[in-house]
Parts: C-alpha cells; structure tokens; sequence
C-alpha cells in the first residue's frame, strides 16, 4: 500500500473550533509526556560534565554546567509535537536561547547548518537559520522544575517548531557546518526538515507510523 493510501486510511484528528490548525494534521493530543529515546539513559557527574563546540568556528570551546546557567536564561511556553503522533499543549520550558549562546562563540560566516550531538551517540541536523527563531533553547527546566534523566537532563534542545526528534536529548556537543548532513532518524528514513504542519515525517514513501505508537511508551 502507497504511503498517500495509508495515511488515507489513518484516523486524523478533525479539525475543530477548540484546536483550530493548533493541532497539526495526523497529532493527537495528550496532557501526558511521552518518553522516547534510544539507548539507555545516561547518568553524569555534573563537575566533569562539558558541551563541546566545534566545527566551523574561530576557536572551538567547551562549556560547563556553571556556564550555561550563568549566561541569560529564558522561558517560553510553546507547544511540541512528536512524530510519532502526539502534541502537548503549552509547555514551559526555560533555557539558554540558542541565539543568546552564539554571542559565545565566533562562528564562520560560512556556516548554513548545525549538527547536534546528543549522548548514545545521537545526533539530528538543523538549518541555522532554524536555530536562531527567539524560541529555540538549549533547556535545563521542564514546568519550572530539571528535566528529568528521561526527558534530557541536564541540557535538551527545544525546537518547538519542528518534530520534537529535532529537540536533542542529552546535548554533548553542537557542530557548526557549511553544508549539510544527515543525522540519526534522517539516515534512517526520517525527513531531513520535520515540520508537522506539513506532515514531514519520512524521506520515502515506505515511511509509516502507526497513529498508536506514542501510546506504547512510558510517561512522566
């Protein structure tokens, strides 16, 4: 069966006047947090824990905990949706703002794209120009409290506006490149974007995602 067909057949949430185009086509909504990820959850020992800079930049750095947390904090509520088909509405999320963390580093003027590195050798490629949207935050807080281990702690990538693959648990390292390449999901038949609204969710017509899967993980 063609992927146009599947989705066809799939149950999609009517639009309707409580959710308007809020809810993006083929998402369910939950009050829930889903927990997905793969490989296990890494613990750390926040006195050696370090996120590295490389790649297209004048001096590649490395940032401690102390150091994010000591630059400008911000807290948006926004919004987020999984690929595999549930939105949360109105999250609270408070972080370093990725446009904030650049006046950090000396970037190339070269550079279009980013790769983001999370731990179990993890990663996920964004445009720059993405990241520099006034709602992107490398997040430290979830509902004015840490993430949990499961959810990223002590540092996630939130990138409200694209499928949440592309809010790197976890973050070890971010990556500044002038061309772009694929990560993790994108090497495995994910959309190389990802975004909702338009249903990005696999680069070939073989992708599917069964509108339950969400439902079989764990949820804090």
């Amino acid at each position: 069966m063609k992927k146009a067909d599947r989705l066809k057949k799939a149950k999609t949430p009517p639009r309707n006047e409580k959710y308007g185009d809020r809810l993006p086509p083929g998402q369910t909504l939950t009050k829930k947090f889903p927990i997905l990820h793969e490989g296990e959850v890494p613990e750390y020992d926040m006195n050696t824990w370090s996120l590295r800079v490389f790649g297209e930049v004048e001096d590649e750095k490395t940032f401690s905990y102390d150091d994010l947390m000591k630059m400008p904090q911000t807290t948006i509520v926004r919004d987020i949706h999984c690929v595999t088909r549930w939105s949360k509405f109105d999250n609270t999320f408070t972080g370093v703002k990725f446009s904030d963390f650049l006046k950090a580093l000396n970037i190339k003027d070269n550079v279009k794209h980013v790769m983001v590195y999370g731990d179990q050798d993890y990663e996920s490629n964004i445009p720059l120009e993405d990241l520099l949207h006034d709602d992107i935050l490398i997040a430290h807080s979830y509902e004015n409290e840490p993430l949990t281990p499961q959810h990223g702690y002590p540092f996630r990538l939130i990138v409200p506006h694209l499928y949440f693959w592309k809010s790197v648990k976890w973050i070890t390292a971010i990556e500044f490149l002038e061309e772009d390449r694929p990560g993790f999901w994108e090497r495995n038949d994910f959309h190389n974007y990802g975004d909702p609204y338009k249903e990005e969710r696999f680069s070939t017509d073989d992708g599917y995602m069964p509108e339950d899967e969400w439902l079989k993980k764990d949820f804090d």
